[in-house]
């Protein structure tokens, strides 16, 4: 990650499990929604994000600069394949009213084979050109959109199996970020029943996830995991045949708390169980700090909910929990990655070198 916001540049290897550990302020959710921006830009929706989080200058490196061209880049490397988007401001007096949107400045799609780099798509601003399925290079004849992906722009499987693949895989990345708790919020109040494999991003339909689970996915885990959070508790899934709601039935309480009655902590909890024990895992699934109103005695439970969730997913976590991120890494094995913020950039904190007094105790 290059040029945004925090973030100067960075480059992180993730693991299967990776836990990004940092104060608040030190930049964990820029690299949260730099990831988040690439699942957009696959979907067709990179200018709404940006514009979301208020526009391209807000979204561009925020310390100093040298002169020359100024862009926010995001590259991302698979086992075989290596994809990279860049964007800038787009040339002034060009958009009219729109001069907040990104404008795509590079994409590039590469495939390694036995350690060598071919390149099967490479954009400039409004052009690019493709290899096809049979190798052949085809520049692309329709100007594209500046401020959309050749990803989301071009949808030809049969043609282009390469890229349709690529974008498959990016656009399937679950990314929950913020799960609303207040009276208002579609938690606490009946929604729709409709089977439901993959829990919403902001989880309005909880109920019917969990319901899911119950019926297509892993029932016996939903009850193993809820018990080791919520010693001795039951769920349920009540209501009309068209809606449906949760209910949690906890010891000493002679009757069911109904969703409205529930903590914020238990809400989000209930959350995190639909969205990581999903009948449809992901290859890749993020959680920006997950542990926001949550007990410190649901650390642990979370962390073997993560781990039970990565013999399916690759999970990357952001999170300022101390006692999570060293649970986590005590399941896994997966030690977390420090960051920290110098001089307001984002960087990862390197272990300190051992002194020579340390290198000779034995």
């Amino acid at each position: 990650m290059k040029g945004y916001r925090s973030i100067r540049d960075l480059r992180l290897a993730l693991g299967k499990v990776t836990v990004i550990l940092g104060a608040n302020g030190c930049g964990k959710t820029n690299l949260y929604r730099a990831l988040y921006i690439l699942g957009a830009a696959a979907r067709g929706r990179l200018a709404r994000t940006i514009a979301d989080e208020g526009g391209m200058p807000s979204a561009l490196w925020a310390g100093a600069r040298k002169k020359g061209v100024v862009r926010m880049a995001v590259d991302v490397r698979f086992d075989d394949f290596g994809y990279h988007l860049a964007c800038g401001l787009p040339v002034l007096g060009t958009k009219g009213r729109f001069h907040l949107d990104p404008e795509v400045k590079e994409e590039e799609l590469r495939f390694w084979q036995q350690g060598r780099p071919a390149t099967l798509l490479e954009r400039a601003n409004a052009t690019a050109w493709l290899r096809d399925a049979d190798g052949a290079r085809i520049s692309y004849p329709i100007t594209l959109r500046d401020s959309e992906s050749v990803l989301a722009q071009i949808q030809d499987p049969q043609r282009f199996p390469v890229l349709a693949n690529v974008r498959q895989e990016i656009a399937s990345w679950r990314f929950y970020h913020h799960f609303r708790t207040d009276q208002d919020s579609p938690l606490r109040h009946p929604q729709v029943s409709i089977q439901t494999p993959v829990l919403s991003d902001g989880g309005g339909d909880l109920a019917a996830a969990l319901q899911t689970i119950y019926e297509i996915g892993d029932g016996r885990a939903l009850a193993e995991e809820l018990v080791r959070a919520f010693p001795r508790a039951e769920l349920s899934i009540v209501g009309e045949e068209a809606r449906l709601a949760v209910a949690l039935s906890m010891p000493g309480v002679l009757r069911p708390l109904q969703a409205p009655e529930l903590s914020d902590g238990t809400l989000r909890y209930l959350c995190l169980l639909a969205a990581l024990l999903s009948p449809r895992p992901p290859t890749f699934l993020a959680l920006n700090e997950p542990e926001t109103s949550l007990h410190p005695d649901l650390m642990l439970p979370l962390a073997h909910l993560v781990a039970r969730a990565a013999r399916s997913s690759q999970i990357l976590i952001t999170t300022h929990a101390t006692a999570l991120a060293e649970a986590i890494a005590h399941l896994t094995g997966s030690d977390p990655i420090r960051l920290t913020k110098v001089a307001g950039e984002t960087r990862e904190e390197k272990a300190a070198e051992p002194t020579d007094e340390e290198e000779d105790s034995p």
